[in-house]
């Protein structure tokens, strides 16, 4: 099944982040396919390198701890630079780590909204500028549908998925007199590689999954990209401070 195609996005410049592997590769090939101008962040220089060659080599990449917000920055603005000032900002980075309430640490709480929540909000205040000269913009923020679960063996992923939809709606206040829309998604079960490697390592482990969700069929990266696509494009130009869940029906 292919894309839908939106004109709006050619010669867009789109910023992911963690965009060389997993849902965010998907993202990375999706906004390349549009004809838009991408660049990304992550630490796979490998992934990121391979995600290159298969786009043909359009791809602008920058090797970034995104827990490190002045390199976040530093990023953000090298990549502006590059390809222009950015118009297009999804913040897809993430690791949603599995432990019991009860061995969860100072750091691991720490370094889960580290990951997870704090540079979604400055990497939306580095874009902010630019895309207010630009005439507009949008955001596109990545929450789960693991937080309205209460999932209860990944509660500092949880939390900081759940304040993801108050940034959200906070920034869409915030930003709108600019002209830049922000908007989220909760992704349900997608069933990437590495979620294959580390939660998922058999066919009958990802069927149950399948089992609960309403649409009977694996859910995959690709499902998430289309939503971003559509919120990042024209059609979608009075759609801000909202949620879409894309799930399969799971919740």
């Amino acid at each position: 099944m292919q894309f839908a195609s939106y004109p709006s996005l050619r010669d867009k410049v789109v910023l992911v982040t963690g965009g060389a592997s997993g849902i965010g590769a998907d993202i990375v090939r999706a906004f390349d396919g549009q004809g838009a101008r991408v660049g990304f962040v992550d630490i796979l220089d490998g992934d990121a390198a391979a995600l290159n060659d298969a786009c043909g080599g359009r791809l602008v990449y920058r090797r970034c701890d995104i827990t490190d917000i002045p390199a976040l920055q530093a990023a953000i603005a090298e990549i502006a630079a590059e390809i222009g000032a950015i118009t297009v900002l999804v913040n897809n980075a993430a690791n949603d780590k599995r432990e019991a309430v009860d061995e969860v640490s100072v750091e691991d709480w720490d370094t889960a909204q580290a990951i997870n929540l704090r540079p979604q909000f400055f990497a939306a205040q580095a874009v902010r500028a630019g895309m207010k000269a630009a005439g507009g913009g949008a955001i596109i923020n990545f929450s789960s549908v693991a937080w309205e679960f209460g999932a209860p063996n990944m509660t500092p992923y949880v939390t900081a998925k759940a304040a993801t939809i108050g940034l959200t709606r906070s920034l869409a206040t915030a930003f709108g007199d600019d002209n830049i829309r922000v908007n989220a998604i909760e992704p349900g079960a997608v069933i990437t590689p590495r979620q294959r490697k580390l939660w998922f390592r058999t066919e009958a482990s990802i069927a149950e999954v399948v089992s609960k969700q309403a649409l009977k069929q694996v859910l995959l990266g690709d499902e998430i990209a289309r939503t971003v696509l559509f919120l990042a494009s024209a059609d979608a130009r009075m759609i801000t401070k909202q949620t879409i869940v894309v799930d399969a029906g799971i919740r």
